[in-house]
């Protein structure tokens, strides 16, 4: 058996969005985050957008809800399950936490803006050029190709232990794209093209449901209705560093 239904919702919004949008306008090369990246919390802004993201829930129960141990996605996901109990929904009282959700580490790139990687790692450029975005890994970093690993690994501990169940994950936006690589089975090249064209917004959730053979199709792209409901609109993070990588 496979899991009856897959969901993502992404992380609401961070301190570390607003900053490094703010860098990126300023046409600064370093973006000024004060905590690690597994630290950095959600903004006011973020927790609706979380509890908002818990109206759908309450709407869409779910068997099993799995979490970046990230606090701004753990944080995400605990206000969201907090907001559907709330409605009388029949939710897990908490979120498990699994560390193979985590974002993307990017290494040397880390904190640096698109214009700070231009200016400050040039030959970091070279070596995606030649490598391509799929299998590039800046030094300490990860490759995408090293997030599917490790969330291939968490999905087949999945389709075993929640056989038949609804499962939501609260991660990041590459997390997105992980699972319509593993999940719908889209090529390379026509991943890294939709990646390209597709917003991920902050509070925004993502559903696959099994169709057979292990095979799922999309049900929810990105959906934001019910951050537009709640009066939390939602919020983009280009992730312009991230993006050159």
């Amino acid at each position: 058996m496979r899991m009856e239904w897959v969901g993502l919702l992404r992380h609401g919004q961070s301190s570390g969005n607003v900053a490094r949008e703010e860098a990126e306008a300023d046409g600064h090369q370093v973006i000024d985050i004060a905590e690690r990246d597994a630290d950095v919390p959600l903004t006011r802004l973020g927790e609706e957008q979380a509890a908002a993201a818990g109206d759908w829930v309450a709407r869409h129960p779910v068997d099993l809800v799995v979490a970046s141990p990230y606090v701004r996605a753990a944080e995400t996901a605990r206000l969201a399950l907090a907001a559907a109990a709330r409605q009388g929904a029949a939710v897990p009282r908490h979120p498990v936490v699994d560390e193979r959700l985590r974002d993307r580490e990017l290494g040397v790139l880390d904190l640096l803006t698109s214009k700070g990687v231009r200016e400050r790692r040039p030959d970091e450029l070279e070596r995606k050029r030649r490598h391509g975005k799929f299998y590039y890994r800046p030094p300490g970093g990860e490759s995408w190709a090293d997030v599917v690993l490790r969330v291939r690994s968490l999905l087949r501990e999945l389709q075993a232990d929640a056989a038949g169940k609804r499962v939501l994950l609260v991660a990041h936006e590459m997390t997105v794209f992980t699972l319509r690589y593993l999940l719908e089975g889209i090529a390379e090249p026509e991943l890294l093209h939709i990646a390209a064209c597709t917003e991920v917004a902050n509070g925004s959730i993502t559903g696959w449901q099994h169709v057979a053979d292990g095979r799922y199709r999309m049900t929810e792209a990105q959906e934001t209705m019910h951050l537009h409901a709640a009066d939390a609109p939602p919020t983009e993070d280009d992730d312009a560093a991230a993006s050159l990588t």
